[in-house]
Formats: C-alpha cells, sequence, structure tokens
C-alpha cells in the first residue's frame, strides 16, 4: 500500500520541481539562442564600395594641378634662357635711351597741342614789383628778342630774368630736344616770396623795422607756330 499510494504533498512538490528544471532549460535555451543570432551580425564586416566609385586625384583638384605645371615650368624657362621677340626688345632700348624727364613731356602733351617748356627761380632777392617792371617788356617775344632787351635794361633784376631765360631755353634743348632759338616766350610773370625781417636803430633808442622782399621768377617757353 505504501508504494502504489502517495500523499499529495509529494505530488505537488515533485511537479513544481519539474516545472522550475523546464523553465531553467528554456532560459538557458533562448539565451544560447539569442548570443548565436548576435555573434555573426557583430561579426559581419562592412562593405567596401567598389573601387571605380573612387575619382582620382587630378579629377578632383585640375585647378590645382595646372597651377602646380605652371610654377614647375616657370623655372624652366628662366633657365633656358628663352629671349623675349626683337620687337619687345627694341622697343625696350628706345625706352631706356630716351630721357625721362622727355618721356614724360611727350606722355603729358595731348596730340595737337605744342610742348611748353617751365623754369623757375624762387627766393629772388628783388621785389615782384621790381620784377613785373622788367618781365612786363618781354612777355610775348621771341628768345632772340628777349635777350636783347634783358641785356639792355638798367635795372638788376633783370640779371636775374636772364639767367631764368637761359635756363628755360637749355631745359627745351636738352629734355625735349628743341631749337632754342625757335622758342617763344608764352607766359611770364614773378610772384611774391617770403619776406626776411630785420630792424635797424633810430634816434632816441628806438627800433625801424626793415623789410627785406623775395620774389618767385616764372618763364614758360613754347615752339612758334
Amino acid at each position: 500500500m505504501s508504494d502504489i499510494e502517495n500523499t499529495p504533498a509529494d505530488v505537488s512538490a515533485e511537479s513544481v520541481a519539474d516545472a522550475t528544471d523546464s523553465s531553467k532549460t528554456t532560459a538557458a535555451a533562448s539565451k544560447t539562442s539569442s548570443a548565436k543570432a548576435k555573434a555573426p551580425a557583430a561579426k559581419k564586416p562592412a562593405a567596401k564600395k567598389p573601387a571605380a566609385a573612387k575619382k582620382p586625384a587630378a579629377a578632383k583638384k585640375p585647378a590645382a594641378a595646372k597651377a602646380a605645371a605652371k610654377d614647375s615650368d616657370e623655372p624652366v624657362a628662366k633657365q633656358s634662357g628663352e629671349s623675349k621677340p626683337a620687337s619687345d626688345a627694341k622697343a625696350a632700348q628706345r625706352a631706356a635711351s630716351v630721357p625721362k624727364r622727355q618721356r614724360l613731356a611727350a606722355e603729358k602733351a595731348a596730340p595737337g597741342e605744342r610742348q611748353v617748356v617751365r623754369a623757375q627761380a624762387k627766393y629772388v632777392r628783388s621785389s615782384a614789383r621790381k620784377a613785373r617792371l622788367v618781365c612786363d617788356n618781354i612777355r610775348g617775344k621771341s628768345v632772340l628778342e628777349a635777350r636783347a632787351i634783358l641785356a639792355h635794361t638798367p635795372r638788376a633784376v633783370a640779371q636775374d630774368w636772364s639767367k631764368l631765360l637761359e635756363s628755360a631755353v637749355a631745359n627745351a634743348e636738352h629734355n625735349h630736344e628743341l631749337d632754342g632759338e625757335d622758342l617763344v616766350i608764352k607766359a611770364i610773370k614773378a610772384d611774391e616770396g617770403p619776406t626776411i625781417k630785420r630792424f635797424r636803430p633810430r634816434a632816441q633808442g628806438r627800433a625801424t623795422k626793415i623789410r627785406k622782399r623775395t620774389s618767385h621768377l616764372t618763364i614758360l617757353l613754347t615752339p612758334k607756330d
């Protein structure tokens, strides 16, 4: 009787033990299956792009390649000693042979206009009024006539005007390649310069101011019509 009959408590304990064993086995099986499923995903290598998709370096930066080629060609051209065209060399020689002042004057002079030669004397020790009395006699005269007038003028400032006239003629001949005797006085003027102030003793301990005036002389020459 004892072997056949079992108590309800024993039956329930055995059923609980079987249930726990089955749950452990299912949990272990699920863990192994999830681990197996995750393993291939982690080991899967990244997909590589095809080699044809990559662009060559020359195609990406054509401007940089051209600049590098240009830089590399320049020293070669310099070392090889390539000369400029003969026309450019001749033009450079002609420009170098012409004086700088003459080139500047030719550039300033508009086509169809006569060249104007200028000479100026500053701080001449004469008043502007006395200088104007002489320059009014030679305005509009030719160089030969002005020389003759200044040579026979008794005023001291006439010598300063004569020196300035010769300077203007020399500028025309040397800088502009003009004939000195074929020139006319286009404009002539005398401007006031700074006044030098001095003092002179007078009677009863007084002092009197002395004004020593100066002037700026200017002559403009141009070829005859």
